[in-house]
C-alpha cells in the first residue's frame, strides 16, 4: 500500500504543485523520485514526530498541501497534542500518512504495534479518518480527500485485502446483503480473512474505509439485526455504537498488550482473526443473533 502511495502522489504532484512530503525517516528510498523532482517540496526530518506535525500544520497554514508520513503508534499516539491543537483546532489540511498498522510489525513487540490510533483520532473534532484496506481503496481515497481543507488520517498496511469494493469517502459497502439476522461489520485488511470465513454463511457482510465520519445511514438500514464488529484496533466498534439502541457485539484486540512475537499472522492467530477462528466465532453469533430476535 506504501507503494501505491507513493504512486499516486507522485501523480498528483505533477498537477498540484502545493503538495509537500514530510517524512520522518521512514520510506525515504520510496519517495526518492520525488525528492529529485521535486527538491523544494520535500522534507526527511528525521525521527522527531511531534515536529512533523507542528511542521504540517505550519505549511498548511500557509496554503500548502502537507503528506506527514513515517510510523503509526509514534505519528499517532506521541504526536496526540500536536494533531489536536495545530492541525485540529485550527483546521488546518494536513494528511497524516501512516505505515505498520495493527500488528505488522509485529516483530518489533509492543512499541511497534498500533491498534488505538483509529479509536483516539475520531474523537477529535474536524478530524477524518481512514483506513484503506486495499490499493485501489488508497488510490481513490487520497484523491477523493487530500486536498479538501481537513485534517485526515490515512492509516496503510503492508497487508492489504484483494477484494474489489467500490470506493467512496464516508460511504460503507454492503458486501453481503442476504436479509439475515446477524450483520458481520468490518474494516481494512482484515476484510480478507473475514470475506473467507463467512462468504458462505448466512450473515449480512459490511465494510468500512472510512471510520470519522462512519457511514451511519448505512448502519440505520440493519438496525433490526445483531450486529458483530469483527477488527483488529479501537475505532470501528466505538464508531457503530455511537448509533443509540442497537444490539452490537465485538471480536478482535482484547485490549491487552501483545508479549507474543512472529508476523501479522501469527498475531491474527493469537487473537482468534485467523480464517478458521473466524468462521468458529461468526456461526456462534449466528446462533445467539437467532435467540436475541425470536
Amino acid at each position: 500500500m506504501r507503494g501505491q502511495f507513493k504512486n499516486t502522489v507522485m501523480d498528483l504532484a505533477t498537477k498540484d504543485d502545493s503538495i509537500v512530503m514530510i517524512l520522518g525517516d521512514v520510506s525515504v528510498y520510496l519517495f526518492r523520485d520525488y525528492a529529485e523532482r521535486y527538491p523544494n517540496r520535500f522534507y526527511n526530518m528525521g525521527i522527531c514526530e511531534n515536529t512533523l506535525i507542528a511542521v504540517g500544520a505550519g505549511l498548511a497554514a500557509r496554503g500548502l498541501t502537507p503528506f506527514v508520513h513515517t510510523i503509526a503508534p509514534f505519528v499517532t499516539e506521541r504526536s496526540y497534542e500536536q494533531i489536536k491543537l495545530d492541525m485540529c483546532y485550527n483546521r488546518l489540511g494536513v494528511n497524516i500518512v501512516s505505515c505498520g498498522a495493527s500488528f505488522d510489525y509485529a516483530w518489533d513487540g509492543a512499541t511497534h504495534h498500533s491498534y488505538t490510533d483509529l479509536g483516539i483520532l475520531r474523537h477529535l473534532p474536524n478530524m477524518e479518518v481512514l483506513q484503506p484496506g486495499s490499493n485501489k481503496e488508497v488510490n481513490e481515497l487520497v484523491r477523493q480527500c487530500y486536498n479538501n481543507g481537513n485534517p485526515t488520517y490515512f492509516r496503510l498496511s503492508d497487508n492489504p485485502h484483494e477484494i474489489d469494493v467500490p470506493v467512496q469517502f464516508g460511504k460503507g459497502v454492503e458486501v453481503f446483503a442476504k436479509n439475515a439476522s446477524l450483520t458481520v461489520v468490518t474494516a481494512g485488511p482484515i476484510l480478507e480473512n473475514v470475506h473467507k470465513a463467512v462468504m458462505d454463511l448466512d450473515v449480512n457482510l459490511l465494510y468500512f474505509n472510512t471510520i470519522s465520519p462512519i457511514d451511519r445511514e448505512l448502519i440505520e438500514k440493519y438496525r433490526n439485526t445483531t450486529f458483530l464488529v469483527i477488527h483488529d484496533a479501537t475505532g470501528l466498534w466505538e464508531a457503530v455504537n455511537e448509533i443509540q439502541g442497537l444490539s452490537v457485539y465485538y471480536h478482535g484486540y482484547f485490549r491487552e498488550f501483545m508479549g507474543c512475537y512472529g508476523t501479522v499472522h501469527d498475531i491474527r492467530k493469537e487473537l482468534r482473526l485467523d480464517v478458521p477462528s473466524l468462521r468458529r466465532v461468526v456461526i456462534h453469533f449466528m446462533k445467539f443473533s437467532m435467540v436475541d430476535k425470536r
